[in-house]
């Protein structure tokens, strides 16, 4: 993963602010269920109603576990594979039918893997008649990458989507700053989505292409390619419930990007690596309009020491109501979590929580929807469990702004032994930083508190409260953010627009401009890096009339306004 993988997150959503809502963070608690493990780089169901769990080792073998994760023994080493560094096996998956004895795909399964020349392979398998071991005399070569010169960014996991197909995601090849562009080039499957039919062709090549992939028709660009511009997507999933696809794409050496693409328009994105890193351009030599790109919908900064990499995650469908339908990913080093969740505009909340797990290789679900992490340092599988929300004696609190200042008010169903309320401010809703407390009254049957704070000017504010006991013990209050009231003047005059020109006055110094629909999709997207003042922009006279979100944004800050497009 070139970083394998501090936090300081940037969030950048992708929809106008609410005027106030309160965001109610879930506390996860990892429980090790499994440990002792050599290099565990991915666990997987089978789908076949056993509820087992199947755990790779980038050595090679991959061992299965029951429900209760009691060791049944390895199911198979996978041979002939370079192992170390980020190289070794590194996935597998089983097939959809894996599990019906009546069809031909009954057993099979396959497997990901940098071979004795270094170059990626897929290749398959079948299920001898002991369900806990495979025939290793079984194995079919069914693709074969070269990856010359580079040992790292391998991409890693295999997936089937709903439609049947496998797909499979490619790093660029490795090194820095992708020099051959190969995520950009059409002619090498390297940095890249794949999407391949294994279930047409019993023997060689093993596979087909489905004959909706959006290149098959193209020239210069290879059927298999699904989509574009992945540097080192090393974890990537599908929501199992939606189809959506989350990519974790692993940064250069300044951005960690999460990619989201709803389910129904994933074939043929382009997200931007080598034009881009997240968010920034990086190298534009030979790239398009960045409305060509698909830009991620969470970025965080990767500090100067380089110890950042994301492992992208899944979204939590499983037994825990309170961690229903956040999406889970973490960095690698750092150990931290982070947590997405919709905010109902087309754009995502993002919660963080320090120091969970260090060194998460995979995040893997179970048939019944729980929720696994791999730590590739000490060699664990931990069960992801929730602890509730905190805290439980608070039962309101809110903010409001006026005349540049905002005013908190909470209160208590109940306080025993709590010393102070000790508020936090963030003008990001990530780094929280102390701005004053407040005295605990101890009355049993709670009580009233307000407090007055003087953000500095950005378009919102996030406050948190940290209650603390007099043994030192502590616990966090939900978030609440606010909009600044008056922070904010309208940047788009007239905010009726006619004639195809949006005039906009910067109000500081922002890198994109996007135009939005009231669904989520963006319409428009021009860089506006080092322009100040007016800029007036075109507005293409295919855009249908109606109301649109104008979003302009930076590194640490983002304003949005409605307008209307005639």
């Amino acid at each position: 993963m070139h970083k394998l993988y501090f936090l300081k997150t940037t969030i950048l959503l992708s929809a106008f602010a609410l005027p106030t809502f309160s965001i109610s963070q879930p506390v996860i608690v990892p429980e090790t269920v499994i440990s002792g493990l050599s290099a565990p780089i991915q666990i997987v169901n089978a789908g076949d109603g056993t509820n087992r769990l199947f755990v790779v080792q980038q050595g090679g073998a991959i061992l299965v576990y029951d429900q209760d994760h009691n060791p049944l023994g390895t199911f198979l080493t996978v041979t002939g594979i370079n192992a170390g560094g980020e190289e070794g096996l590194l996935s597998m998956v089983f097939h959809p039918e894996y599990e019906n004895p009546l069809s031909p795909f009954f057993g099979h399964f396959y497997v990901y893997y940098t071979n004795s020349n270094g170059d990626l392979q897929l290749a398959r398998y079948q299920v001898s008649s002991n369900p806990n071991i495979a025939d290793p005399a079984t194995k079919d070569t069914i693709l074969t990458i070269p990856h010359p010169g580079q040992s790292n960014h391998n991409g890693a996991t295999l997936h089937f989507g709903t439609d049947g197909y496998l797909y499979w995601a490619t790093g660029d090849g490795g090194g820095g700053g992708d020099a051959p562009n190969n995520a950009q080039n059409g002619a090498v499957l390297l940095g890249k989505m794949l999407r391949i039919d294994v279930n047409s062709s019993p023997t060689p090549p093993f596979y087909s292409i489905p004959v909706d992939n959006p290149f098959i028709s193209t020239p210069g660009v290879e059927p298999e390619i699904y989509a574009f511009g992945l540097r080192n997507p090393f974890r990537w999933s599908f929501d199992r419930l939606t189809g959506d696809i989350w990519i974790g794409d692993v940064g250069q050496g300044t951005w960690e990007e999460i990619h989201y693409s709803a389910a129904g328009s994933t074939a043929g994105v382009n997200y931007g690596w080598r034009c881009y890193e997240g968010n920034a351009p990086f190298n534009l030599s030979g790239c398009g309009p960045s409305t060509n790109y698909e830009f991620p919908v969470f970025v965080y900064p990767n500090p100067s020491s380089g110890a950042s990499a994301v492992t992208g995650g899944v979204v939590y469908r499983g037994p825990i109501a309170e961690l229903q339908g956040y999406y889970i990913a973490s960095d690698f080093y750092s150990g931290t979590f982070y947590m997405l969740t919709p905010d109902g505009l087309g754009g995502f909340v993002v919660d963080s929580q320090l120091a969970v797990i260090e060194g998460v290789s995979n995040f893997g679900e179970a048939e019944d929807g729980n929720v696994y992490a791999l730590s590739l340092f000490d060699g664990t599988v931990s069960l992801l469990e929730g602890s509730g929300v905190l805290p439980t004696g608070l039962t309101t609190f809110t903010a409001a702004a006026s005349n540049g200042l905002v005013k908190l008010d909470w209160r208590t169903a109940f306080e025993q032994n709590l010393e102070r309320f000790e508020v936090q401010y963030s003008a990001d809703g990530s780094s929280y930083t102390s701005v004053g407390s407040v005295n605990a009254t101890n009355n049993a049957t709670g009580a009233d508190y307000t407090f007055t704070h003087q953000p500095a000017p950005s378009a919102r504010a996030y406050y948190r409260l940290r209650m603390i006991d007099f043994d030192g013990q502590f616990e966090f209050s939900n978030v609440v953010s606010i909009t600044q009231q008056g922070s904010q003047r309208n940047f788009v005059m007239p905010s009726v627009i006619s004639g195809g020109i949006m005039n906009v006055y910067l109000p500081g110094e922002f890198k994109m401009l996007d135009v939005i629909s009231m669904n989520g999709s963006r319409m428009l997207r021009q860089n506006i890096g080092g322009r100040s003042g007016r800029i007036d922009v075109n507005i293409p006279t295919t855009t249908p009339a109606g109301t649109y979100i104008i979003q302009l944004s930076s590194d640490d800050n983002v304003i949005r306004q409605r307008v209307l497009i005639r």
